[in-house]
């Protein structure tokens, strides 16, 4: 991929340029189409309409909503002649893509999250139509935005989007709910904020580099009869917190589902 064409570049496409751009990808390997965008940062080519775009890409990501394909679609299918198409619609299959977009050489299913703008987030990948060496650009180019995975079961892609696309929004409501408990409790907002978004932080990143599991981790902080243990309690009490989230992560996965009979 030498060129890449952003095609809707809203949070998630933003988010992708911004982290693209930190990573060291010359502003002059990217571009955007979106009508709406009020400015592209320097060096990036921004355009208003299709009719204006050179045709010097050789692949574009679709960074719309998934519900404006079948309207927006047909307009853009002389973008992606001969060119991968990259695609950010939750819920739309590489099925779906090939028949909205027939005359593109390969089609890719990517899911990232907003911390691609800070290059970290993981990038789930689903592709058809790569050979080896296009396969490995691609990988590269995505992976420098966190960590890519490809994914080779695509029955599984709604799954993966929701617990790593859109995971973020729930650890984000989480930290919501963790200073407003203590708030409720009568702690000031301001100190509440800060310490549960501290807390979060520096919990996460130690799992990152630790070597044994977020279980083992929640129980080293807790002694037995301590104050820590008192609260693990209520939320493994009939598995009560895992059975929020996978409530949580079903009702995402089956929304992308229904994406895509709608699409």
């Amino acid at each position: 991929m030498n060129h890449l064409l952003i095609i809707g570049c809203g949070n998630m496409g933003g988010a992708m340029l911004a982290g693209w751009l930190a990573a060291g990808e010359p502003p002059a390997r990217l571009s955007v189409l979106d009508p709406a965008l009020p400015e592209a940062p320097e060096g990036v080519a921004l355009y208003r309409d299709a009719a204006e775009v050179p045709g010097t890409h050789d692949a574009v990501l679709l960074g719309f909503k998934p519900q404006q394909l079948g309207a927006l679609g047909p307009g853009l299918q002389g973008l992606t002649v001969g060119r991968t198409v990259c695609s950010l619609l939750a819920g739309i299959t590489r099925a779906q893509l090939a028949a909205a977009f027939p005359g593109a050489s390969a089609h890719i299913r990517v899911m990232p999250n907003l911390a691609a703008r800070i290059n970290k987030s993981p990038v789930i990948l689903a592709e058809t139509g790569l050979d080896a060496s296009a396969r490995e650009a691609a990988f590269a180019l995505f992976d420098a935005l966190g960590s890519a995975v490809w994914l080779e079961d695509e029955a599984q892609f709604d799954l993966v989007t929701a617990l790593a696309g859109s995971g973020p929004g729930f650890v984000y409501r989480f930290i919501d709910a963790l200073a407003g408990a203590a708030i409720d409790l009568g702690l000031d907002e301001p100190t509440a904020a800060a310490l549960a978004l501290a807390t979060v932080e520096g919990a996460a990143a130690l799992a990152a580099a630790s070597d044994v599991g977020p279980a083992t981790l929640a129980d080293r902080v807790a002694s037995p009869g301590g104050m820590t243990r008192e609260g693990l309690n209520v939320l493994d009490e009939g598995a009560a917190l895992r059975k929020l989230l996978t409530a949580t992560l079903a009702a995402t996965r089956d929304k992308g589902a229904a994406l895509s009979r709608s699409s």
